[in-house]
């Protein structure tokens, strides 16, 4: 696999697409820079050894140009976190661009414009991914988070720079920690599914059923596998049109001699409130009027076993709705059963918007083995497609 250690980036220009859409505050203040922090290992390898970095970035869904998702917003927050103060110019392509990079020298940093303020970028236009690829000597993909997108600056570009193109530490991690997962893992091996659909996770669980001993699942998914089983669920979030299709996962999973986990109890409330009344029940004896929004104690209690005889752990999605405070228990313990059974040597990757949100929110981060920063690229990865902007620098 072609990393950044495969090259020294003396007197050399680095384009790296980073992935810099940080949530901003209505004061366009940056108030999560986890991801720029990911991206600050590449580009100190590259400054250290004498090299220059151009970083390219997408930030929200702008509709053309506008100043609300301009990257000038975090530039502030880059030059802290990387310790380097940043330049910045207000284009991505052209004339002025070119120029602004042939004046960079060693041991500086140019942030480019928001890619998105141009169409071409998401359609993946061959022109205009040739215009970047005019800003560098050597082509760095480290942004996993849209490597599952074809667009020009993540896949395209790629194609301009034949045996100079290679993955950054954070997208080199991602692969690495996935593959441990799917493909290299130590048994028994747990993935636990949460949140709300059946349907957004069907492609995940088929791909990975022969791979794992037990799924765990959790969330809202939970209550369209108990009403397929036939128990009541209440006013419980539910897929009537999955209900076969969850029979027939249960199915699949007895032939490939994987054990699914469903929860045998639940927090109910009849509203979804963390004012609402609460109670535990057996999540098959759920009352109209009432809904599941977390697992109950003696779930925890079989879930946490399963966790502690572990060696590989996957963490897709929460148990309940941990937004709310009645309601985050389930996938607070959870977070604890993971760390503990990761501080005796198993190896465990937490992904997905709403688990890594758990995780930060509960402070597992540095007690688990890797926290994914791309939500979408990784599920497509544990659906075993291959993501275009990882097999561009392959190619």
């Amino acid at each position: 696999m072609p990393t950044i250690d495969n090259f020294n980036f003396e007197n050399k220009k680095a384009l790296i697409r980073v992935d810099f859409n940080v949530p901003l505050d209505e004061n366009f203040k940056v108030t999560d820079a986890t991801r720029i922090a990911s991206a600050k290992p590449t580009i100190i390898k590259i400054l250290e050894d004498g090299g220059s970095c151009i970083l390219m970035s997408h930030l929200g869904r702008p509709n053309g140009v506008s100043s609300e998702f301009s990257l000038q917003h975090i530039v502030e927050t880059v030059s802290e976190v990387i310790g380097v103060q940043v330049k910045f110019i207000d284009d991505c392509i052209g004339e002025k661009v070119e120029k602004a990079v042939a004046e960079l020298e060693s041991g500086e940093i140019l942030l480019l414009e928001n890619l998105r303020f141009y169409e071409e970028e998401k359609e993946g236009n061959l022109f205009f991914a040739k215009k970047l690829s005019k800003l560098g000597d050597i082509y760095i993909n480290d942004a996993f988070g849209t490597a599952h997108r074809a667009h020009a600056s993540t896949t395209i570009i790629a194609q301009f720079f034949k045996e100079k193109k290679c993955f950054g530490y954070l997208l080199a991690k991602e692969i690495e920690s996935i593959n441990k997962v799917l493909n290299e893992s130590q048994k028994p091996v747990t993935a636990i599914l949460g949140g709300a659909k059946v349907s957004s996770k069907i492609s995940v669980i088929e791909n990975i059923l022969e791979k794992v001993d037990h799924i765990i699942i959790g969330g809202g998914m939970t209550f369209t596998f108990i009403k397929a089983l036939g128990g009541n669920i209440g006013n419980s979030l539910v897929e009537d049109d999955k209900l076969a299709l969850a029979l027939e996962i249960l199915t699949k999973a007895k032939e490939q001699n994987t054990t699914i986990h469903l929860p045998v109890d639940a927090v109910i409330a009849d509203a979804f409130s963390n004012d609402a009344n609460i109670k535990t029940v057996d999540t098959t004896k759920i009352p109209d009027g009432w809904m599941g929004l977390d697992v109950g104690p003696k779930t925890l209690e079989k879930f946490a076993t399963i966790i502690a005889n572990s060696k590989t752990i996957l963490w897709n999605g929460p148990l309940g709705v941990f937004e709310l405070e009645n309601f985050s228990n389930g996938t607070i313990a959870l977070g604890n059963a993971i760390a503990e059974v990761t501080k005796n040597g198993a190896f465990s990757l937490v992904g997905g918007g709403d688990s890594v949100a758990a995780v930060k929110q509960f402070g597992f981060a540095d007690k688990v083995s890797y926290v994914s920063t791309g939500g979408g690229a990784m599920l497509e990865m544990l659906e075993g497609k291959t993501l275009p902007g990882i097999e561009a620098i392959l190619r």
